[in-house]
């Protein structure tokens, strides 16, 4: 079965990295895609760029939208993990996937050059999600409390997972992203 994705993230990428390292590593989503180069990668929505990098600026620039099928996940999955160590810094990549019956599902990827990297931006995100929701109804010091509970929560789970036995280093992570249908 087929549905619409859309992919949004603006990668920053470390000097010295080639547009050909990058598309070595984004070989697994290519070969999906079944391109020979990220310039071959266009949206399906004609405002949107697709893949893009900014070599003087140092980012990966994707805002692209396809028609894929059940084993993009993988693909993609692969083709973040094999981005992690030309990251400069971990981000986040948005995905939203439109099924057929008018639903979208959201989920975040997370992609960075070590897993460390990867555990403050996801505890980065979770504090602006939380900060800016609680922002709507309570003053700037009860969020302050909140967030610091967040931080306090990121602060074990990072000892947590330092202290169990060590596990292969991920470039990537992800978690659903609860869905803000009907919001707008």
């Amino acid at each position: 079965m087929r549905h619409e994705v859309h992919l949004h993230a603006d990668i920053p990428i470390l000097e010295g990295v080639s547009r050909r390292q990058i598309e070595q590593a984004l070989a697994p989503l290519l070969e999906y895609l079944d391109a020979d180069g990220i310039a071959e990668l266009k949206s399906l929505e004609q405002d949107e760029p697709g893949f893009k990098y900014d070599e003087k600026e140092l980012i990966l620039y994707v805002c692209w939208t396809g028609e894929v099928g059940r084993s993009f996940d993988g693909a993609l999955e692969a083709a973040l993990e094999a981005m992690g160590p030309y990251c400069y810094e971990a981000v986040e990549v948005d995905v939203t996937v439109y099924h057929e019956n008018g639903e979208q599902e959201s989920k975040l990827l997370f992609v960075g050059p070590t897993a460390q990297a990867i555990h403050e931006a996801q505890r980065r995100c979770m504090v602006e999600d939380i900060g800016a929701m609680l922002a709507r109804q309570f003053e700037k010091q009860q969020v302050a409390e909140v967030t610091a509970l967040v931080n306090d929560l990121f602060d074990r789970d990072w000892k947590d997972k330092s202290t169990q036995q060590k596990k292969p280093e991920r470039a990537f992570e992800n978690y659903t992203r609860p869905s803000r249908k009907n919001l707008h």
